[in-house]
């Protein structure tokens, strides 16, 4: 029987790009063996994740999530609480694409990222469960997140981190520290922060030595609290996470944890956010689900400190075969009329 593959993609994600490149995506996976079909994500509340529910339920071997990171969270929340869940594919259309960073996935092209996941190249990564709810690649919390609400939908697709820097100057000097409880695996910490950020992968908001250490499938977050709200400080470590010299602060609690729970103390709002969207108040609890979910990823680039499991790598089959791709899909574009690419 003939694999299928359902491509969710967001056609406002972004610059809208992914829309240009959807027959030649389509083309790279049928040349790979995939019966594949598209459904484009509408403004109704977890299309993206329902949708994702109902192509896993009707037996899809692949979901391909197109989009920024929150049409691959709403993806993954789809699939990840089935017994039988499919395997993963992106291509990065969104502002920060940390998710795809992290795994190697080209982010300027939708096409090269397709030619990703026709090369084969899978590995099964942690995902993070925050309450009842699935995160990929960050949970926050704390005054220092707020920027992340703050910044308009629109404006974070034009400028992309521009946008959040802005931003964020503009919010530092009202910068508080909220009283928080935390348990985590080697113990707890309680008293003002004005930020803590639970990661899954190395690449948060763009910059990839603030969790230097994290392994895609070991099932440990990174957990890090930063313990001051002070501004000169804030600005020094930022200097400090920027270079990745940061875990040895004493003003910073950097730890390894497979699960923590998150209260507010005095009745403070604590809001979470997962993956760059709101995802509820806290108390919280979250666990790290070990190789939860495959995914296709580019794995000749992971670093090998970031992989765990024994991954499979036929380099020269797979060359061939993104060889074979890429010749199918030059051939098949060309037999389009330019106007109905159009």
């Amino acid at each position: 029987m003939q694999k299928r593959c359902r491509i969710i993609y967001n056609p406002t994600s972004g610059r809208e790009a992914i829309k240009n490149d959807l027959v030649d995506i389509l083309n790279i996976l049928e040349g790979v063996g995939y019966e594949t079909s598209a459904f484009a994500t509408t403004p109704e509340e977890n299309s993206a994740r329902n949708e994702a529910k109902r192509a896993a339920q009707a037996g899809f071997d692949l979901i391909v999530a197109a989009g920024g990171d929150g049409t691959i969270n709403e993806v993954v929340n789809g699939i990840a609480g089935l017994e039988k869940r499919p395997k993963l594919g992106i291509i990065p259309a969104g502002t920060t694409n940390d998710y795809a960073r992290a795994l190697k996935i080209p982010r300027e092209s939708p096409i090269e990222a397709a030619k990703v996941i026709a090369k084969g190249q899978s590995l099964k990564v942690d995902i993070g469960m925050a309450g009842d709810k699935y995160f990929v690649n960050i949970a926050a919390g704390g005054s220092l997140t707020e920027v992340t609400y703050a910044v308009p939908s629109d404006v974070k697709s034009l400028f992309g981190y521009l946008a959040y820097f802005v931003k964020g100057a503009e919010m530092l000097p009202g910068m508080k520290k909220t009283d928080m409880h935390i348990e985590y695996d080697q113990g707890t910490f309680e008293g003002k922060a004005s930020m803590f950020f639970v990661a899954l992968t190395n690449s948060v908001g763009g910059f990839e030595k603030i969790a230097p250490d994290a392994s895609l499938d070991d099932g440990k977050f990174t957990l890090m609290v930063v313990k001051t709200s002070n501004l000169l400080e804030i600005l020094q470590l930022f200097t400090r996470l920027l270079n990745g010299d940061h875990i040895n602060d004493p003003r910073i609690l950097y730890v390894k944890t497979s699960k923590l729970v998150i209260k507010p103390v005095n009745d403070e709002r604590l809001m979470i956010n997962l993956d760059g969207e709101y995802g509820g108040d806290a108390p919280m609890t979250f666990k790290n689900l070990k190789q939860h979910i495959e995914i296709f990823a580019n794995i000749d680039d992971i670093p090998e400190n970031a992989i765990q499991q024994e991954i499979d790598k036929d380099e020269d089959t797979r060359e061939k075969l993104v060889q074979g791709v890429e010749s199918l899909s030059q051939k098949q574009h060309n037999e389009i009329d330019p106007q109905d690419r159009n």
